[in-house]
């Protein structure tokens, strides 16, 4: 079947049945990566607290302390899609055994760097821009390879498993490194994320060793984009999902951008406190994977973004006029259960669209739009915290979430997901 001739509307419109979130881990080669990217979420997720703290206790600049989510994203929104054509020209776990080795490697130097005392906050950016590089090419490829490793009706489970990895780590990496951080310091919290790769890169090594049935020559890059991003922007189901994705996330980041200055500033507490906020974040989404499987096999995926969305702006929204733990947890904790449902609703939407051999470029253009948005926010939101405080930037970021799901409800039947 040739790209022209594929409808991404129909072939993204499985039957509406409850799948199991535990099936997808049936499969062997699904279930031993899930487990052992799990690990590594806790590693990328004890660096990004410590990382995130380290710049905000030691600059007074909410623009500075947002840089550290700007040097993470602008590389996937630099490189994402070049990266999705790598991806689909190349044997994908060779590919993936690199592109981890080189993020390990990155870490590991963070780690040396703090713990030598030669990294002010340029060279820590630096570092965690390559970081966000080795994040860019290898994202095309993880989403594509995992997607294959299931049935298609098991792709919205999958998604939401890999969501649940993501914030379970979100729940424990925060909260460990806000205990650690005071007791070991940042260098050792980075090379604990050097050492979560290895179980990744062991899985790769083994699954590249044992299958090179998918090699392919890497040539014709340039028609090989081309085609990708014709394929991708004449969907117009597609150009929807992205134009959600782009206004989804420049607002949303505000949460990750400004909380560290929000509990500096406004809470006036230290890394415990952060660390806790930002495990309730992944408390939400933890609760949330267990409970979307069958709310989707009775809502459209439009409805449940809309309402997602208007759970989490409201969370924005109402965050900066709290000031007690007993209100603030509860309220991120169901901030978290909406942002599962949006990352995982947006996330199977995107990966159901095209077939396999051009899914990777596709899901680079959407990782694109995704890094794009999270820049242009975090570089926003920081310059408004700093013009108008970290209190007025969190609620306008709510509010702007809140139309997003405003203009989703309105139009869903016209335009759904």
């Amino acid at each position: 079947m040739t790209i022209s001739s594929f409808t991404p509307a129909k072939a993204a419109a499985p039957a509406r049945r409850k799948v199991p979130l535990t099936q997808p881990l049936r499969h062997a080669r699904y279930r031993h990566l899930w487990c052992a990217n799990l690990v590594s979420n806790l590693g990328t997720w004890i660096q990004t607290f410590a990382s995130a703290w380290l710049i905000a206790s030691s600059s007074h600049s909410a623009s500075t302390t947002t840089l550290v989510q700007t040097c993470t994203y602008i590389p996937i929104f630099l490189f994402a899609l070049f990266a999705g054509v790598v991806a689909d020209a190349v044997h994908r776990p060779k590919f993936l055994f690199f592109c981890n080795l080189f993020m390990a490697g990155c870490a590991c130097t963070l780690a040396a760097l703090v713990a030598s005392g030669h990294a002010p906050h340029v060279v820590v950016l630096m570092v965690l821009f390559c970081l966000g590089c080795g994040s860019a090419f290898m994202w095309p490829a993880w989403q594509a390879a995992m997607s294959g490793l299931v049935e298609p009706d098991e792709v919205e489970a999958a998604a939401t498993l890999n969501n649940l990895s993501y914030n379970t780590a979100a729940i424990i990496g925060p909260a460990l490194g806000g205990v650690l951080f005071k007791w070991i310091g940042p260098g050792p919290l980075f090379l604990l994320n050097a050492i979560s790769f290895v179980g990744l890169l062991a899985i790769y090594r083994a699954w590249w060793r044992a299958d090179r049935s998918h090699v392919k020559p890497c040539a014709g890059y340039g028609a090989r984009l081309r085609e990708g991003v014709h394929t991708a922007f004449g969907c117009p189901r597609y150009r929807r999902i992205l134009r959600n994705v782009a206004t989804v996330f420049f607002a949303t980041i505000a949460f990750a951008g400004l909380l560290p200055v929000f509990v500096r500033d406004v809470l006036r507490m230290d890394a415990s406190v952060f660390g806790t906020l930002m495990g309730s974040l992944g408390a939400g989404a933890v609760v949330a994977a267990f409970c979307l499987p069958a709310l989707r096999a009775r809502v459209d995926k439009t409805n449940i973004l809309a309402g997602a969305l208007a759970v989490y702006g409201c969370m924005l929204a109402i965050m900066p006029f709290l000031h007690t733990l007993a209100l603030l947890i509860p309220l991120i904790v169901c901030g978290g259960m909406a942002w599962s449902a949006v990352v995982s609703t947006l996330n199977a939407a995107a990966q159901l669209s095209f077939p396999a051999d051009v899914r990777a470029r596709t899901l680079a253009i959407y990782l694109v739009v995704m890094a794009g948005g999270y820049t242009l926010g975090s570089l926003f939101w920081g310059r408004v915290a700093d013009a108008w405080g970290v209190r007025f930037a969190m609620a306008a970021a709510g509010a702007c979430v809140l139309v997003n799901a405003a203009v989703l409800l309105t139009g869903r039947r016209k335009n759904p997901i």
